[in-house]
């Protein structure tokens, strides 16, 4: 499972024209599931989530806080693009990308996580072609895999 979490003051996602999903002040979090991947990958990704600190501590020290500590939100959209894979030709092959019905599950295990910590979590639509907006505060931008890969 891979996540790329953005540090955000705002940030919304919409599907169909309508808001889908949208936070304030905490974490936007594009993943992807991998073919692979299992409930460990899906607990190793929620918790780094929840406990990387991307947020300023107290008296401006950088990178000391997380999206718990500063009670902020968490904005989950998933893009299995995460799984492009570029390194022949110019058209991505997404043959680690896992199909979307074993996909699904294991992203809706993902908000069920988040949401059982408790974390504000919002989230986009899954499988829909969205448009996300957002104000990157930073920009601070982690990527996270669950393979430990990078």
């Amino acid at each position: 499972m891979r996540a790329v979490v953005q540090r955000v003051s705002a940030a919304r996602v919409l599907a169909g024209g309508c808001v889908a999903g949208e936070i304030a002040r905490g974490a936007l979090v594009f993943v992807g599931i991998g073919r692979d991947d299992d409930l460990d990958d899906v607990r190793y990704v929620a918790g780094k989530i929840c406990d990387v600190r991307i947020f300023e501590g107290e008296g401006g020290k950088p990178m000391d806080r997380s999206v718990l500590d500063v009670g902020g939100a968490v904005l989950v959209v998933s893009q299995f693009t995460l799984y492009g894979d570029v390194r022949r030709g110019r058209r991505p092959s997404f043959d680690a990308a896992a199909p979307p019905a074993n996909a699904r599950v294991l992203y809706d295990e993902l908000v069920r996580e988040l949401r059982a910590v408790p974390l504000p979590v919002a989230t986009g639509e899954f499988q829909a072609m969205m448009h996300v907006e957002l104000v990157n505060d930073g920009p601070v931008t982690i990527l996270i895999d669950s393979k430990r890969q990078f």
